[in-house]
């Protein structure tokens, strides 16, 4: 059955979870000394997939003969108001602690977020990204309102289940 219904970001939840190799030891440490399993505090949510679409046009013509897949890249952003110090940690891994003197593993997770109507319990919509990386974090401070993180990701490749 495919879904019809509609959601909103109060039936949203995000999950972190370490993928195996040396990049998500780096990371389950960090997800378990945060308890960052289940993140909480996040908005503005954001998944964006690119393919780089090559369109091949010939001389003379002006539509395009072909169009060529290209690269995928996926990347994203999420809001955080919880500010412990977690997120700069799955970022610079152990050199958020000290200087490392040599070169260190930057943690790698997937990250899933799943969609549900507490109304609807059996209708589900989950996209996993898998072997995310954080590339930037941002730290503001405004005068008079909450002050939040932001960090921006980029992931290997991701999957998308639809249940119900």
């Amino acid at each position: 059955m495919v879904n019809t219904n509609v959601f909103t970001g109060a039936d949203g939840s995000i999950s972190l979870a370490a993928p195996s190799g040396a990049e998500g030891e780096a990371a389950q440490g960090i997800l378990e000394a945060n308890e960052l399993l289940t993140v909480g505090r996040v908005q503005d949510v954001h998944v964006e997939v690119f393919s780089d679409v090559k369109a091949f046009h010939e001389i003379g013509q002006r539509y395009a003969a072909e169009l060529r897949p290209g690269n995928v890249t996926i990347k994203g952003t999420i809001g955080r108001a919880y500010i412990n110090g977690a997120m700069i940690k799955l970022l610079l891994g152990e050199a958020a602690e000290s200087r490392p003197a040599a070169s260190w593993t930057q943690p790698s997770f997937n990250i899933t977020l799943m969609l549900q109507n507490a109304a609807l319990p059996d209708i589900r919509n989950t996209v996993t990204l898998h072997q995310a990386k954080i590339d930037h974090w941002v730290y503001a401070m405004p005068e008079d309102d909450f002050v939040l993180e932001k960090v921006g990701f980029q992931a290997l490749y991701l999957t998308v289940a639809d249940e119900g």
